[in-house]
C-alpha cells in the first residue's frame, strides 16, 4: 500500500467533532465505572480500518494521547490501523504488554492479564487498561458481581468472553490496589470491570 493510500484511511472515520466527542465518550466510561456491570452507550460513530472494532477505536480516540502506549492484539495490529491510530489520537504502540497503559483485543486474543501493568503500590493507578471486544453484553453465562458501586450484586451475562477470564480476575483481584481494570465492548455498548469488582459464577441466592 502506497503513503497515499495509508494518509487517505489514516484521516478517514474518526471523530466528527473530536472534542465533544471525547467528552461523551469520556463520560459513558466515568458512569459504566462509577456502575460496573451496567451498559452503557457509546454516544459517536467512528469507522476504524478493519478489523479495528469501532467501540475499542472509539474508545482509544477518547482516552489515549501522545503520553499513552496503547497495545493493539495482532490481528488489529495492521499499518492501516497504526497510521489511523497515529493521527487520530497519536497514541504510540508498543508490542509490549506490560509496557501499555491501554490495550485493545478482541476476547479471542486478549491477553492474559498477569501480562499487563499492574502498576505499584505507590501509583496503583499506572496499570493497563484493558478493553475486550465481546459477541454481545448479554446472552451468555451469568455472573454475579459485587463491590463498589454495586448494592448487594448485579448480575451481568457478557457473550464471549476470554478463556479462563473469571479465574484471571480473581487472581488479579488479590492484587488490589495494584491491578488491571477492564472494559467489555460490544459495538457501541460498554461495560465497565474495575479492579475492584469482585465476579463470581451466579448462585442461587444472586439476584
Amino acid at each position: 500500500m502506497s503513503a497515499t493510500d495509508l494518509s487517505a484511511i489514516a484521516v478517514a472515520g474518526g471523530f466528527d467533532n473530536p472534542v465533544f466527542a471525547a467528552q461523551g465518550v469520556f463520560r459513558a466510561v466515568m458512569d459504566a465505572t462509577a456502575r460496573p456491570g451496567t451498559v452503557h452507550r457509546l454516544p459517536v460513530d467512528v469507522a476504524p480500518p478493519a478489523p479495528l472494532a469501532a467501540g475499542p477505536a472509539a474508545l482509544a480516540l477518547a482516552l489515549c494521547d501522545a503520553d499513552t502506549r496503547l497495545w493493539l492484539a495482532p490481528s488489529w495490529s495492521t499499518a492501516e490501523t497504526a497510521a489511523w491510530i497515529a493521527f487520530q489520537c497519536g497514541a504510540p504502540l508498543t508490542r509490549d504488554t506490560e509496557r501499555a497503559d491501554f490495550a485493545l483485543a478482541p476476547a479471542g486474543e486478549a491477553p492474559d492479564l498477569k501480562t499487563l501493568s499492574q502498576g505499584s503500590q505507590e501509583y496503583p493507578d499506572r496499570s493497563t487498561t484493558l478493553v475486550i471486544e465481546v459477541e454481545a453484553l448479554e446472552g451468555g453465562d451469568e455472573i454475579a458481581l459485587s463491590g463498589p458501586g454495586i448494592e448487594g450484586t448485579r448480575v451481568i451475562a457478557p457473550k464471549g468472553l476470554p478463556d479462563g477470564f473469571l479465574a484471571m480476575r480473581a487472581a488479579n483481584r488479590l492484587l488490589f490496589p495494584r491491578g488491571v481494570d477492564v472494559i467489555l465492548a460490544a459495538g457501541a455498548d460498554i461495560l465497565a470491570l474495575p479492579r475492584t469488582t469482585v465476579p463470581c459464577p451466579k448462585t442461587p441466592e444472586a439476584r
